[in-house]
């Protein structure tokens, strides 16, 4: 076998193993490779089933697509190829209690007793009135983390008396949550539990290797708080999938979920018994003569009996009902076949559901479900729009990245209503990419990827990309999202890597070397116009506004003429778009060296921009190699909370650092995991004071002497070992 074929089986592989939902395989055991993939779909829609026969055809859709992709991934193993596997995950531990440092506080009574601070900082969010689900949650008196499997009360007003209150082990693994009003806190995890079509066996699911490694349900805690030091569970909510993202308004609390098509326990990927010799090594090499006739008889038999499982799988194991518990007793919700729509475009298979939670009604859960996965959300205070990408099957030259979009109107607290869906061309980086104006038009920043062929190597299957940048308007018009506008092409060869809309301007950055920051007047929304362009080393991946003339950037600094990664560092940046024609950079500070990270590169909610005293905190992490190890890997590890002074005249200036570093220099790094990880991730800041927050506890520290903390809490430490 030669290369070109080895890249070929490769090639056919790698598409199955991503799932096959919409693929017709052509002929059932002659090896012949599935049509050529649907063309992109530029009116794309959803349509509901309904009627008496919802229920039937939403089974029938639902079993004819597992049948597509159960033959196109065993037609894929025809030929030798052994079909994908699914990896297991880590392994759990057990809980240590915390050091003396986190006992309990006084009463959680004292709260009320309190002051609060003048001003204090919240979860950085990219729409004003919507709130993001976090780790951390807080309300300038009341500091809420989850770490671990638990969740922790502090108070932390007044700042000296910072102090543990209470604490409530949460099922599973808990990953998000919002503090809604003064007496509920709502949090997500991901846990195991017996479903119709899950494996039966659940003698490995411990600790919290049942919301991790064998999670497949979301379970919704709603927690009374209004007492700190005695934590209620008031209500709970059970729903089959896999937990996206989340937006809060009020009372109305917005679950994006996602789910695959999950297969049947018996189904089995692989002939039993002989098939006809053939055996031969991947990479090719002297091969045992194939005895075709037998080979495909085995085959076509296991497709045959696994699509007779298929058929026989009742819709109530397709989809499993919701649960909720309340007062010790549990209600069954099932899904309503009304509530699913199928897309007339190709997607991946899956199952993506909006899920709705008033909290002023919590007896019931709404859900409108769509029959395709989940990708990035954004939401304004009216609606909510869940972005999917074209589906291709398989790269192949000729072929152009899309984005599909769905709008739902959440203006009702109970429920989210599908409005119109839209094409975009592209593809985007993150949910700022997206935006809805005030006139509800709404703004698409995407790369535009095609692949086209290699003259300069025809043996290359796969070709080479082109890509090119742009903004998109669209607007809805009788169920469709329209594009009314679309600027001209930015950064050919280029891709986004973080983009912002403020009013009818939009800033967009990408890179390839240097960093190109692009300003766009979106007023006339059938006329976007790229107006200025502005050209600096490296780039940044998180644009906040300052004002109306300025912009506060986290980046990657890269020189020009950098040869190797290590003279890369983490950049911020103040950019003066006063002038939107000719941005300029005004001021720019480099932290760290090339080993140096921060979250707040990657994700908002751990940049921390405090506006009344115009500071900003992101979290910092370091390896010091050769620095004070002592023979001990992670004693060279550095992770504390970098705060500076932001000034649009005068630039940044270093405030110094809450260090946490004794907090988790003990903790030997083999007990730190993806659900434990006491590095400092976020922040909180209430007039004089900063709050430094990881897994491992919460330090505070007056912003005049941040080396010098003035209170600590410790919380529990999550043993993996």
């Amino acid at each position: 076998m030669g290369w070109r074929e080895t890249l070929l089986r490769w090639q056919k592989w790698a598409a199955v193993g991503a799932g096959a939902a919409s693929l017709a395989v052509a002929g059932c055991g002659n090896g012949t490779s599935p049509e050529t993939p649907p063309a992109i779909q530029d009116r794309v829609s959803l349509t509901a089933f309904s009627g008496s026969n919802a229920c039937a055809d939403l089974e029938t859709y639902l079993e004819d697509n597992a049948v597509r992709m159960m033959r196109t991934q065993i037609e894929a193993s025809r030929d030798g190829v052994p079909s994908w596997g699914w990896w297991g995950g880590f392994r759990g531990g057990d809980f240590a209690e915390a050091s003396p440092t986190a006992a309990l506080g006084g009463a959680a009574n004292d709260k009320a007793a309190s002051p609060m601070p003048t001003n204090y900082t919240t979860t950085n969010t990219q729409v004003s009135g919507v709130d993001e689900a976090d780790f951390v949650k807080n309300d300038g008196n009341r500091i809420f983390v989850l770490s671990g499997d638990k969740l922790y009360a502090s108070l932390s007003w007044p700042a000296t008396n910072l102090s543990l209150q209470g604490k409530l082990t949460i099922q599973g693994w808990p990953q998000e949550m919002f503090l809604a009003g003064n007496d509920k806190v709502v949090v997500f995890s991901s846990i195991w539990q017996q479903l119709p079509l899950a494996a039966s066996d659940g003698a490995n699911c411990k600790g919290l290797d049942c919301g991790y490694t064998y999670a497949n349900s979301v379970k919704i805690t709603v927690v009374d708080v209004s007492d700190l030091g005695n934590l209620k569970t008031e209500s709970e909510y059970f729903l089959p999938g896999s937990y996206a993202n989340s937006r809060r308004i009020g009372d109305s609390v917005r679950v994006v979920m996602s789910d695959d098509l999950n297969f049947p326990q018996s189904i089995r990927w692989w002939p039993e018994g002989d098939l006809g010799g053939g055996s031969c090594g991947f990479w090719g090499g002297n091969c045992t003569p194939v005895d075709k006739a037998k080979r495909d008889a085995a085959f076509n038999e296991l497709i045959k009996k696994n699509e007779q499982i298929i058929r026989n799988t009742t819709l109530a194991q397709w989809v499993p009902a919701a649960s909720m518990v309340k007062n010790g007793q549990r209600t069954m919700l099932p899904a309503d076949c009304s509530s699913f729509s199928k897309v007339n475009a190709p997607v991946r298979m899956g199952q993506l559901s909006v899920v709705t939670l008033n909290l002023k009604n919590p007896g019931t859960i709404n859900r409108t479900n769509v029959l395709a996965e989940s990708g990035e959300v954004y939401a304004s205070a009216k609606n909510l729009y869940v972005a999917t990408r074209h589906w291709w099957w398989w790269p192949a030259p000729g072929q152009k990245d899309v984005t599909y979009l769905h709008k739902f109107d959440i203006s009702d607290e109970n429920a989210a209503k599908y409005v119109a869906s839209g094409t975009a061309a592209g593809g985007i980086v993150d949910q700022f990419s997206m935006d809805e104006d005030s006139n509800g038009y709404f703004r698409i920043a995407t790369t535009t990827t095609q692949r086209v062929p290699d003259t300069e190597n025809p043996n290359n299957w796969f070709g080479r990309t082109e890509t090119a940048n742009q903004v998109s308007i669209l607007a809805e018009k009788e169920g469709q999202l329209l594009v009314i506008g679309e600027s001209k092409p930015m950064a050919v060869g280029e891709r986004i890597m973080s983009s912002r809309f403020s009013g009818c301007t939009g800033y967009v950055v990408t890179f390839r070397q240097v960093d190109p920051l692009f300003t766009l007047d979106l007023c006339d929304p059938t006329n976007p116009q790229v107006v200025g362009e502005l050209k600096v080393p490296g780039f940044s991946s998180y644009i906040h506004p300052l004002d109306e003339g300025h912009l506060l950037t986290i980046g990657t600094y890269v020189p020009e003429d950098m040869q190797n990664w290590q003279g890369r560092r983490i950049q911020l940046s103040i950019f003066d778009v006063t002038n939107k024609a000719k941005p300029t950079l005004a001021h720019t500070t480099t932290l760290g060296d090339s080993s140096s990270y921060s979250e707040a590169q990657h994700n908002h909610k751990a940049f921390n921009y405090f506006a009344a005293k115009k500071l900003l905190a992101v979290p910092f992490s370091d390896y010091g190699w050769g620095q004070d190890s002592n023979g001990d890997y992670w004693s060279s590890f550095t992770s504390d909370l970098r705060v500076f002074g932001v000034d649009t005249q005068t630039g940044f200036t270093h405030k110094g650092a809450v260090a946490m570093k004794d907090l988790f220099r003990v903790h030997n790094y083999y007990g730190w995991s993806y659900y434990w990880q006491p590095s400092v991730r976020r922040s909180v800041m209430a007039d004089d004071f900063v709050y430094a927050i990881s897994d491992a506890g919460i330090r505070v520290a007056n912003i005049n002497a941040l080396g010098t903390p003035v209170a600590t809490v410790a919380f529990d430490r999550y043993v993996t070992y």
